[in-house]
């Protein structure tokens, strides 16, 4: 395979992330629902001056908005930032567990070089939910990256590193390998052959399991990702299991899967096109 396997997967990979990139960004923003939001805190000077605090100032807490589903998040995305914003990953038998190990492996080595890029990508999905005073406004991948780099230190572009390789790990494996093993039992029972059907079924099966297993890690990474630190500021998150345990205190354990359905919306098309044009790449490259 070699020089052409890596052409066929990233033909597949491009294809599959632009056409499915507008349901990412809606889970994004669904991910960070919930979160505590420094623009929904006012300062309030009371009349009473008995109020004893230090800056004769208190917080008014004003309450977030009522959460909203894939569609109303979609739509008021469009609204307010243009349609444009929406755009703001047949093999030999393996024993399933070769399979796991190879998706682990793959994944984690493209995780962990494309880290700097996601978060850019996080950050960017991210903006359109803040007052404009508080947005980062990115102008592009580059100028993100460049910033980050200027403004918090080069480590900041692998911030959630380890949480992204994890979960890298986990979508990689869990969708390979389930693609491969659900593709070899409809060929061996020969319930369809082996064309687009087989492709698209295998398919699905994969994005599922894939969705399923890798969305609360996703959920932690979204928020760490996106935690703006001040000059002199604490820190949000000290770390990913902090982050997880304030989510899970404050919000319950299904806010682990926040964005659940924009998250398989999305996982589902995507390892479908995914495959299905990995597939017909390898048909038109074959002879090469």
């Amino acid at each position: 395979m070699g020089l052409k396997g890596f052409v066929e997967g990233g033909i597949a990979s491009i294809i599959a992330g632009a056409s499915t990139h507008p349901l990412d960004l809606i889970k994004v923003r669904m991910q960070l629902q919930g979160e505590s939001n420094p623009a929904l805190v006012q300062p309030y000077r009371p009349t009473v001056a008995a109020l004893n605090t230090p800056n004769g100032y208190v917080s008014l807490h004003i309450a977030p908005p009522p959460r909203v589903g894939l569609v109303s998040i979609g739509t008021q995305i469009v609204k307010s930032e243009g349609a444009t914003a929406l755009f703001s990953d047949t093999a030999a038998k393996l024993p399933i567990m070769k399979k796991i190990v190879a998706g682990l492996v793959a994944g984690s080595v493209g995780a962990a070089v494309g880290n700097p890029a996601d978060v850019a990508m996080v950050r960017m999905q991210a903006d359109g939910r803040l007052p404009i005073e508080q947005r980062r406004s990115y102008k592009s991948v580059v100028d993100a990256i460049g910033q980050m780099s200027k403004q918090e230190g080069i480590a900041s572009l692998w911030r959630g590193s380890a949480l992204t390789v994890n979960r890298a790990m986990i979508v990689t494996a869990s969708q390979l390998s389930t693609y491969d093993q659900v593709k070899e039992m409809i060929l061996e029972k020969g319930v369809m052959s082996d064309g687009i059907g087989t492709h698209v079924t295998a398919s699905f099966a994969a994005g599922f399991v894939a969705s399923v297993a890798s969305n609360p890690i996703d959920v932690i990474k979204t928020r760490v990702m996106n935690m703006k630190l001040e000059a002199g500021g604490v820190a949000p998150y000290s770390g990913a299991l902090d982050c997880a345990m304030k989510t899970v205190r404050t919000e319950g354990v299904m806010a682990l899967y926040k964005g659940f359905i924009p998250t398989i919306s999305r996982q589902g098309p995507f390892t479908v096109v995914l495959f299905v044009t990995l597939e017909q790449v390898r048909k038109l490259f074959k002879d090469l």
